[in-house]
């Protein structure tokens, strides 16, 4: 029996991604917040917050050597099971792959500076200036590697001559018309993404230990940061969803099962298709999708059926669509909740249902920055490289990929059960409280050997 080996190209490709975009958005993520605690540790001179920092920071150091396997995987599986896309747009794309690597190798490099100098420095602000350029390398990862999936959704910066990429303009390729709204997002959900795993570990050790001061001072300052980067997400995405409106119509009509074009055009949410692709048990939400899209209750959206039915986008967006909004709002929503709690002072924010909530949000955090992406992926279909290479096209014709792909599963089972394993062995049995009695006992020790006899 003949292999589809475009199938099996999509598979390992998708295994790939989905493991990858935990480790990746991490590492986006959890450099800012470990910045924003060594600043507030700083300023307030609360060690507390110092630990902050230097717990993440131990357990980042993970999360990246993690990344760093998945990421090389990611990029061989591009020459290997993608070659005809290679051949084709590589001289394009290869000023961003490149910057990629230099972002990382210019973070990794600071970052071990500032996981070795701590209390080296008379002054401790310079320690803490370590973080901001930890922050702009994995920021700098994340736009660099954005922009090649930008310029997959629209293609700029070259001529199209022989079948061939000619003319290319490395610059205008990577900075294309769909960078601006991808980066956005990618980095506020990162960010938000970040801080709900924080928050969340921080309500676990509630919810198992009580309310400890480090636990309690975690939780508050990571759900500040879920709030604010919880709006900034819903701006993006907002952005983003104007961005479709302009550039990739089907796409957004497919996430929105906008069939014929129309002015006013409702927002639908929930629901499904049946046999006559009618949709059945919905919310519509008159005229917000020509809002959304274009800031006009009135203003005409294109419909699907507009477009070829060969290049429409699989209907299942909607439901990826929806997913990822959902969780956007619900982590805006849920810590919303926990400040109105904090300062209504006949609630107390840390009751063991807000706490299971918090300790929920993390998982569903990612799980929203999963869909998004497969919502991003799935919605560019049948495309590789929009309007130039179909997915059929691009990818291998070896029959050795669906060896590939159980060799791949293999190896995430592997990485993720010692990525555990060590976290655990991290982190389970040495709890803050017990590592600041323990820098409490030393430093009282030094104080004692620093006395005149």
């Amino acid at each position: 029996m003949a292999i589809d080996t475009v199938l099996w190209s999509r598979l390992l490709t998708g295994l790939t991604l989905t493991f990858h975009v935990i480790f990746a958005t991490i590492g986006v993520g959890l450099p800012l917040m470990i910045a924003i605690a060594h600043l507030v540790g700083l300023r307030k001179k609360d060690k507390h917050y110092l630990l902050m920092a230097k717990r993440w920071t131990r357990g980042f150091i993970i999360s990246v050597a993690v990344g760093v396997v998945t990421g090389t995987a990611i990029a061989v599986q591009l020459a290997i099971v993608w070659p005809n896309f290679m051949q084709l747009a590589g001289n394009v794309i290869a000023l961003p792959l490149f910057m990629e690597v230099f972002a990382f190798f210019f973070e990794a490099i600071f970052l071990g500076i500032y996981l070795y100098t701590w209390d080296r420095f008379r002054n401790p602000y310079i320690h803490w200036l370590l973080t901001v350029p930890v922050v702009l390398g994995a920021a700098m990862s994340a736009f660099f590697i954005t922009s090649v999936n930008g310029f997959m959704n629209q293609p700029e910066g070259f001529v199209l001559e022989a079948g061939a990429f000619t003319a290319v303009n490395p610059i205008q390729a990577m900075l294309n018309t769909a960078t601006p709204s991808k980066v956005f997002h990618v980095l506020s959900s990162a960010y938000l993404t970040g801080a709900s795993l924080l928050a969340g570990i921080a309500a676990f050790s509630i919810l198992r230990k009580g309310a400890s001061e480090y636990s309690k001072k975690a939780l508050k300052l990571m759900m500040g940061a879920v709030l604010l980067f919880g709006i900034l997400t819903a701006i993006a995405g907002d952005v983003s969803a104007k961005f479709l409106a302009a550039h990739q119509p089907e796409k957004l009509a497919a996430a929105e099962w906008h069939f014929e074009t129309e002015s006013g055009a409702d927002l639908i949410l929930l629901g499904w298709l049946n046999a006559e692709r009618e949709i059945v048990g919905a919310l519509h939400i008159p005229k917000a999708l020509s809002f959304l899209a274009f800031g006009d209750f009135n203003a005409e959206v294109t419909g699907l059926n507009e477009f070829p039915p060969d290049e429409h986008p699989p209907l299942l967006v909607h439901y990826l669509f929806d997913l990822m909004a959902g969780i956007g709002f619900t982590l805006v929503a849920l810590s919303l909740l926990y400040f109105l709690f904090v300062l209504w002072k006949k609630r107390n924010e840390y009751n063991r249902w807000l706490m299971r909530a918090i300790v929920c949000s993390a998982p569903l955090a990612f799980l929203g920055v999963e869909m998004g992406w497969f919502y991003a992926e799935l919605g560019r279909q049948p495309w590789m490289i929009r309007g130039y290479m179909r997915v059929e096209e691009a990818a291998t014709t070896s029959p050795s990929v669906r060896v590939l792909f159980f060799l791949f599963l293999l190896l995430y089972i592997v990485l993720g059960t010692l990525c555990v394993f060590v976290l655990r062995r991290m982190f389970l049995h040495n709890p803050a409280e017990a590592e600041l009695e323990e820098a409490a006992k030393i430093e009282e020790q030094s104080r004692k050997e620093g006395e005149p006899r």
